[in-house]
């Protein structure tokens, strides 16, 4: 008996010493012993790029720890470490580190922590970043781009032999002024043509921007600020291009009739010709089978003292309606509708891209994007701002009689959008869609909307939603009254630099790395 319960011990003794054994080898990366003969290895080591070719790394560290400093090294193309492309050194203070390194690289990194008081230095622990094109290239001012020639700009005095763009094939070579201005001049473009700039010095490749050229007025039609606008746009033929020099126009107010497709652009981007003028839409009396198309470019537009929305489809059109665009534009101040359709029509798109809307429908009565009696194919509203537009809701798209239910859908896109308005009751609804077949995506977008809902009617289908920020907007997420809650959505502080001024960059870093909002107002990654 005795002999047995001996046996026992034993084997009781060599299980738990495996197990010990076990646990030792498990943890040896992170712990090599427990009696303080080692310092703790730094764990949740995470390595992000920002700016393209900057490492941030973090980890977790503990209050009870006692490491002096942590060495981070890095190794270029090289998971053997065979060759230490940097070193660094910093403390539990200065996390997260940024390291900058060079582009188009895969870096091994690992960190230790490093005692200072006896202890042996930890264990590595190890990650890898991989990081991007190097950028030293400045995004392109509008300023600086014209019809037929561009000004590149990057760090002076870098070490770079030439420039080359396409389409195009075009190469420049860098001249020692330009090299330590960080300036050249890039000629012999067409307008109106989308580029890419590459930076190089010998093959590598130091830096990419893209840029659009300006408009090349060619047939287009010039109108100056000295000019009668209305009788321009009046005397203008179907399919013109009204292009405007920059300047003030708002001495001349009142509404313009678009019966012909036109399109009426700003000559420069960054100094946007200022109107004060509102639009109807309709068919044209002069050639019953045209598709009226309709595009506002690069302008300032100001609805102050104006009466009605600022683009109105009030009569009824038999023949279709095309593309209503707005691009590049600000709007401001207009008491009612952005886009207003009350007329027996079919319009076949309505596009707001790249532009700032701000004190738009303001007065009570109306929404934002209002179409009743009218069809609309299409509403995409993209990379763009809505400041404080709408005193009620932002799209509606009713159940137009004769054209609802009779084969026809409706789409709504709402893709890289920042829509504030904060003061927007528990009434509002953003996207109040009643025409019988309708499809509805929203992604990429901050919303801060008040008490607002998504809808409050069971005939708006359930939008797809992804990527999105709801702030303050918690009638965004409410499951009753025949809402459609968008459940993915995070409901981060953005951190808005100034809101109140209508500066609505973001510093909220997971809001920055998920590229949530209008991209102007994300300035860092």
């Amino acid at each position: 008996m005795k002999a047995k319960y001996i046996f026992k011990g034993l084997i009781a003794t060599l299980l738990l010493a495996i197990a010990v054994s076990s646990c030792e080898s498990y943890n040896e990366g992170l712990l090599d012993g427990i009696g303080n003969t080692r310092e703790f290895s730094p764990i949740g080591l995470k390595a992000t790029i920002r700016n393209q070719t900057t490492v941030e790394l973090t980890w977790t560290t503990k209050s009870d720890e006692n490491a002096d400093h942590y060495v981070i090294e890095f190794s270029a193309d090289d998971p053997e470490f065979k060759t230490i492309y940097k070193t660094v050194n910093v403390t539990a203070a200065q996390l997260p580190v940024q390291v900058a390194l060079e582009g188009e690289t895969v870096y091994s990194i690992r960190v230790k922590a490093v005692n200072g008081g006896g202890l042996e230095d930890s264990k590595w622990s190890i990650t890898t970043a991989t990081t991007l094109s190097e950028q030293l290239f400045s995004a392109v001012q509008p300023a600086d781009i014209d019809a037929k020639q561009v000004t590149l700009r990057w760090v002076p005095n870098s070490t770079v032999t030439q420039i080359t763009v396409m389409p195009g094939n075009i190469s420049h070579t860098i001249t020692p002024a330009e090299k330590t201005a960080g300036v050249a001049v890039i000629t012999g473009l067409t307008g109106e043509t989308a580029y890419t700039a590459t930076l190089l010095n010998g093959a590598k490749k130091r830096g990419v921007v893209t840029f659009t050229t300006g408009i090349d007025i060619g047939t287009g039609i010039l109108v100056k600020p000295e000019d009668n606008i209305f009788q321009k746009i009046t005397d203008a033929p179907a399919g013109s291009v009204l292009v405007f020099m920059p300047g003030d126009y708002t001495a001349q107010t009142g509404t313009i009739a678009v019966n012909k497709t036109l399109t009426l652009r700003g000559l420069r981007p960054a100094d946007k010709s200022k109107l004060k003028v509102n639009f109807t839409l309709g068919n044209n009396p002069a050639n019953a089978s045209e598709v009226v198309n309709f595009s506002l470019i690069d302008l300032d537009l100001n609805g102050t003292g104006t009466t009605g929305g600022a683009i109105t489809i009030g009569t009824a059109s038999p023949t279709q309606l095309g593309d209503v665009l707005i691009s590049g534009c600000n709007v401001h101040d207009y008491p009612s509708q952005l886009m207003y359709g009350n007329a027996l029509a079919r319009l076949k798109s309505f596009t707001v891209d790249n532009s700032i809307i701000k004190n738009v429908n303001t007065a009570a009565g109306a929404d934002f994007i209002d179409f009743r009696t009218t069809y609309v194919a299409t509403v995409t509203l993209t990379k763009s701002t809505f400041d404080n537009c709408s005193s009620r809701d932002f799209i509606r798209l009713d159940a137009a009689a004769t054209l609802s239910g009779t084969g026809l859908t409706s789409t709504v896109l709402v893709d890289g959008c920042t829509i504030y308005a904060p003061t927007l009751p528990a009434a509002s609804r953003i996207l109040y869609v009643r025409f019988v077949s309708n499809t509805l995506t929203v992604r990429n977008s901050l919303l801060a909307v008040g008490s607002a809902v998504y809808t409050n009617t069971t005939a708006t289908a359930a939008p797809t939603f992804s990527n999105n920020n709801n702030f303050n907007s918690t009638g965004l997420q409410a499951t009753a009254s025949n809402n459609r809650p968008d459940a993915t959505a995070t409901v981060l502080d953005p951190q808005f630099t100034s809101a109140a001024t209508g500066n609505f960059t973001i510093k909220n870093q997971t809001l920055i790395d998920r590229k949530v909002g209008d991209p102007r107002w994300i300035t860092g990654n």
